[in-house]
């Protein structure tokens, strides 16, 4: 807990607070977004939550503005971007969690057009734990292609390719089904980068019909239909925060 009389890094509070995770809240502050004293941040910048005037896009935030941790599974559609506001009026998933009486945002990323598993919380926490880069959560995809692809395409994407100036980590890929003009796969990734799966099959001439994420470290979406959520169970809590990537069991 946080003294009264003690400084801590503004992301830190940001995130303790309930506005996003340590990492956006660096954009956030990056982007001009956050002012202390009436002063625009900058990143470094320490505060007393206690003491200092902080405000988010014109909002006081105060360690009052927290109140007991949320963690949540949403289904993302497609069409919806992973931000809760949007200066162009874009359909985003804060319209999907509107009936929750609490301030939460969503733990790392799915492009407007990927679909699945997003998992979103109050704990600042426990969503610097799922994003952080030493941590390697394991996430599955479940992609859909067109038109096909080769042997060599799938070894490419296992052993990792230069993506806007680097390289991927390796990942696995199990071919799920093939149809004519069409191919499902399986991708397992332990990286977040950026649109990577999508960069990925369009540096090998594939197009990406489907994407949706299936399960994020032990935590699978299971049948939840999309637009809606449900709590994490503690036992998913415990499980994807502190052994993210247990190891897999042995099959006859």
């Amino acid at each position: 807990m946080v003294q009264q009389n003690q400084f801590i890094r503004l992301q830190k509070m940001l995130s303790d607070c309930g506005v996003a995770s340590r990492r956006k809240a660096e954009q956030l502050i990056l982007e001009g977004h956050v002012k202390v004293n009436g002063q625009k941040a900058q990143i470094g910048d320490k505060v007393n939550p206690y003491k200092d005037k902080v405000f988010v896009s014109g909002k006081r935030i105060t360690p009052g503005a927290r109140g007991k941790n949320i963690y949540i599974m949403l289904h993302k559609p497609r069409g919806y971007i992973t931000t809760m506001s949007d200066e162009m009026d874009r359909k985003c998933v804060a319209e999907l969690v509107k009936d929750i009486d609490a301030r939460i945002y969503p733990v790392g990323r799915l492009d407007r057009e990927s679909e699945g598993l997003l998992i979103m919380t109050n704990d600042g926490d426990f969503a610097n734990t799922l994003t952080h880069p030493k941590t390697h959560i394991n996430k599955v995809y479940r992609v859909t292609i067109r038109p096909g692809i080769t042997e060599d395409q799938v070894t490419a994407l296992m052993t990792g390719m230069m993506i806007d100036g680097y390289k991927t980590a390796p990942c696995e890929v199990r071919v799920i089904s093939k149809q004519e003009g069409r191919t499902v796969l399986e991708i397992v990734l332990r990286e977040g980068r950026n649109r990577q799966i999508r960069k990925m099959c369009e540096q090998l001439g594939l197009e990406v019909a489907r994407l949706k994420r299936i399960s994020i470290g032990s935590v699978k979406m299971g049948m939840l239909q999309p637009g809606k959520w449900r709590d994490l169970t503690p036992d998913e809590i415990k499980k994807i925060s502190t052994n993210p990537n247990p190891p897999k069991s042995k099959s006859n």
